[in-house]
């Protein structure tokens, strides 16, 4: 099918594109993008026998490149009481996302090449969100064997990870980044300290002392990170430090990185926007992990963005049915369900009225959710120039929703955002030229 999105505001941060342009499309490939202006023939950069089976008018709206959400579980297999490939991939798609990356502590674990092509074989036969695995580490995430890393990497991980599960033997930790440097494999890092983070829950300060939660310090993650960066030097591994929560962590990641060593970082956009403080009278809506940290820590992540030291902003999704948020803080579920409010909760980081988080420009932060994403797992996504696959997304910024139990598309019902006003409303989703979801209310 050949169809051309006309007059929509493209931000395309790989390719510096940000204006009103107009996006040619067949056989689900970009073949031309072409600046609109009324003054010229509708056709007049259309490629050579170029006839139109579908005419999108994108006026008053932003296409951007398909987001790549770099930390989604979306439960299936092990527990698909909680939620589906299927119901997350479509909740993906109707948010403006193009292509997730699974963390392998599935139920059984991604660590055969098995696991890792039934993954991708489900989400291809569904039709939604391409699924791209990350693989374990370490055999069943105990932090003991080695995993095949090579038998990984062709079954199509993209990266290897042990999850949220310390690798506590720094000796298993150096040879399994010495493999994965072998392969050019990005390990992705989770970096905590067990025995400092203990049974925490809460960040330690303010909030642990008056709620009398168990507590998690700031350096029960530094102490991690700093290991790690450590380990990075002596072996040469591309490393992608997943879940930062720590302004500490951010000022340490960012001076290796000026000293050249190959590291990237990614923030969840709830630490972005909520602290500790957030968390009120024991609000199990916002229990994760890593713990959401002080305002300072907050500020210093925005920061970090904003400087280019941290790479990616993801969703860190993880879907829950209501009652796993009913319990005690300390036993209650962690996680946000956070693939729906991804792209207008980062935007809102830009929007020019908000004075006190306005520290993003609109191409940094699409930046964060596309091409920096796509280079760090190492695939081509992320822009749209002429030959790429047409994935992408039309957004309204002006349009206005509640976030509820009819809105929200995930099967997770687990978000502080819950009965919150979004602005900001994806409109279109295509994946290789093909709609995937349209707003029914547009």
């Amino acid at each position: 099918m050949n169809r051309v999105i006309r007059n929509g505001h493209l931000v395309d941060p790989a390719n510096g594109i940000n204006g009103i342009n107009d996006i040619y499309i067949s056989d689900g490939k970009i073949v031309a993008i072409a600046s609109a202006s009324d003054e010229l023939p509708a056709d007049k950069f259309a490629p050579d026998k170029f006839s139109i089976d579908d005419d999108i008018d994108a006026s008053g709206q932003y296409v951007f490149p398909g987001l790549i959400d770099l930390c989604a579980r979306l439960r299936e297999p092990g527990e698909e009481h909680k939620a589906t490939i299927e119901s997350e991939t479509r909740a993906a798609v109707s948010a403006g996302i193009t292509r997730m990356v699974c963390p392998p502590d599935t139920f059984p674990i991604i660590d055969t090449p098995a696991m890792a092509h039934m993954i991708q074989n489900r989400a291809d036969d569904i039709g939604y969100a391409k699924v791209h695995p990350l693989g374990a580490l370490t055999v069943n995430l105990q932090g003991q064997r080695l995993t095949d890393m090579a038998m990984l990497m062709e079954a199509g991980c993209v990266g290897v990870s042990n999850a949220l599960e310390t690798v506590e033997n720094t000796l298993v930790m150096r040879r399994a980044m010495q493999y994965a440097s072998t392969y050019d494999l990005p390990i992705f890092l989770t970096p905590k300290d067990k025995w400092l983070q203990g049974n925490g829950v809460v960040h330690e300060g303010e909030v642990s002392t008056r709620l009398g939660l168990p507590a998690i310090p700031e350096a029960a993650e530094t102490v991690g990170v700093a290991r790690d960066l450590a380990l990075i030097e002596t072996s040469g591994a591309r490393a992608h430090f997943d879940l930062i929560s720590c302004r500490r962590s951010v000022i340490m990641i960012a001076e290796a990185q000026r000293r050249g060593l190959p590291v990237t970082a990614g923030v969840a956009i709830h630490h972005l926007l909520c602290c500790e403080k957030d968390i009120g009278a024991f609000d199990t809506q916002y229990k994760v992990m890593p713990p959401l940290r002080t305002e300072q820590d907050r500020a210093g992540l925005l920061a970090g963005v904003a400087a280019g030291s941290i790479a990616a902003i993801c969703s860190d999704h993880q879907p829950h049915g209501v009652d796993a948020k009913l319990a005690p803080f300390s036993e209650a579920a962690i996680g946000i369900a956070g693939i729906d409010t991804l792209l207008p909760l980062t935007l809102s980081l830009v929007a020019p009225d908000n004075l006190i988080l306005n520290q993003l420009t609109m191409t940094q932060a699409i930046a964060a959710l596309t091409i920096n994403p796509a280079k760090i797992i190492g695939i081509d996504a992320g822009h749209l120039a002429a030959g790429a696959s047409a994935d992408l997304c039309l957004f309204d910024a002006s349009k206005k929703w509640r976030l509820d139990d009819r809105t929200m598309q995930s099967k997770g019902r687990n978000s502080p955002f819950m009965g919150k006003q979004m602005i900001g409303k994806v409109t279109r989703t295509i994946i290789s030229g093909k709609t995937v979801f349209e707003d029914p209310d547009q």
